[in-house]
């Protein structure tokens, strides 16, 4: 196949795929959703990737490179780079193919996801953790691999990780009671988005793919409004399981052929949709296992009355990040502000604040006193929870009013962002 000619998985490959993974992983189940239906009146299943042996289709990729590999190959060892996720894919068929890997993951990967890789890969990995994003961590791994010759086990941009993730679209066809209309999933590399919707042209083509990315990280979306692979210069990593500068070349030409649109969900949004699903339907989803279900709000139109299906990627969630989680949540509903507050000195200023400036049903969640501006004023930085969103604009005008106002910082990007 000459480099010009774009690469398509075929039937038959993810098939020979799906046959390499029986025994290895799990067949999700396909879960109909009465609440999510209800809401946008539609027929809504989720496809429960979480439920995978390493809570993620990554072990689908990964498992079906490995075991690809020649017997020198498999002699040199592995070599990866990953946000978490595909780490703990490669792990797991380090040790059921007995072959050594060194594993790259960036230093702001969640705790959870790099002990669940060294458990998975017991004495068959190693983990070494560097940079601050994915791509530092790819830069490091292709600099270890070149040096010791060993195979790298790329995330999404390789024929067999795609043939392997296409094997989730084939298990999706199977378990449907009726034609799908839409498929919402996420989109980091483009992995999975351009293995299944390759399934779904080939034997449902009416089906919709629709990718979702992260607002923070729209390299998918940058690149077809460019019409080429990007880089982007800057990226938000907290969803971290869909955080990535530049998709892959492979996974580019064929997700711009066969994907129906390409969206983006606040990182906000994502985090609304997680305490959602975990308070409503007790599933653990991580931000960017969410994606797919946040989605739903931007295409409500489209999809009533429709057969619709939400992969939900993977359910690596750290709790540790339980609070930061219910934090970004709050701000995109617009239930979260902080303000710089004045306190005049005179006896009484913080409980008349308390009492006659917040509203009945307004909580104080962050308090924290700044140096002394002046004689008269004391200053605090102050964390205000809302019931509301409307309950803002007659707070800030009874602040103001009492001379308790001093700065609103949600605005205020060069300030907020050490709050957060």
């Amino acid at each position: 196949m000459s480099d010009t000619t774009p690469y398509f998985p075929t039937i038959e490959a993810v098939k020979a795929a799906a046959k390499k993974l029986e025994g290895v992983a799990n067949v999700t189940p396909l879960v109909s959703n009465a609440q999510y239906s209800s809401a946008y009146d539609c027929n809504i299943s989720f496809k429960r990737e979480d439920l995978q042996v390493v809570r993620s289709y990554k072990i689908r990729g990964a498992y079906n490179k490995m075991s690809s590999l020649t017997k020198q190959e498999s002699a040199n060892g592995v070599v990866c780079a990953s946000a978490g996720n595909h780490a703990q894919g490669v792990a797991l068929s380090c040790k059921l193919l007995k072959i050594q890997g060194t594993i790259f993951m960036p230093t702001t990967t969640p705790k959870q996801k790099i002990e669940r890789a060294k458990m998975f890969g017991e004495h068959f990995v190693k983990i070494v953790l560097t940079g601050d994003s994915f791509d530092d961590a790819y830069n490091a791994a292709i600099k270890d691999c070149t040096e010791r010759e060993k195979t790298f086990i790329h995330p999404f941009n390789d024929e067999k990780v795609i043939e392997g993730q296409a094997t989730l679209g084939l298990e999706l066809i199977h378990q449907a009671p009726a034609p799908i209309d839409y498929v919402f999933v996420a989109v980091g590399g483009g992995g999975l988005a351009s293995g299944m919707s390759t399934v779904f042209k080939l034997l449902s083509p009416n089906t919709k793919i629709i990718g979702v990315e992260p607002e923070g990280a729209p390299s998918m979306k940058a690149a077809f409004q460019k019409g080429q692979v990007i880089e982007l210069e800057t990226i938000d990593n907290f969803v971290d399981g869909a955080a990535v500068k530049r998709v892959g070349d492979k996974n580019y030409a064929i997700c711009k052929s066969n994907l129906h649109d390409m969206i983006t969900i606040h990182e906000g949004n994502a985090c609304q949709t997680i305490l959602d699903l975990y308070n409503k339907e007790a599933i653990i989803a991580e931000p960017a296992g969410a994606l797919s279900v946040s989605a739903l709000e931007a295409y409500k139109d489209e999809i009533k009355g429709k057969n619709i299906v939400c992969i939900i990627s993977g359910g690596n969630n750290d709790i540790t990040r339980t609070a930061e989680i219910k934090e970004r949540a709050l701000l995109y509903s617009n239930l979260k502000h902080y303000f710089i507050v004045t306190f005049p000195q005179r006896a009484g200023a913080l409980r008349e604040f308390v009492v006659d400036i917040l509203g009945p049903n307004d909580d104080i969640t962050h308090f924290e006193y700044t140096k002394k501006v002046n004689r008269e004023n004391d200053v605090a930085v102050v964390g205000i929870e809302l019931k509301s969103q409307h309950d803002l604009e007659p707070l800030i005008a009874k602040m103001k009013e009492d001379n308790f106002y001093g700065d609103y910082l949600n605005e205020k990007p060069e300030l907020f962002q050490f709050l957060v």
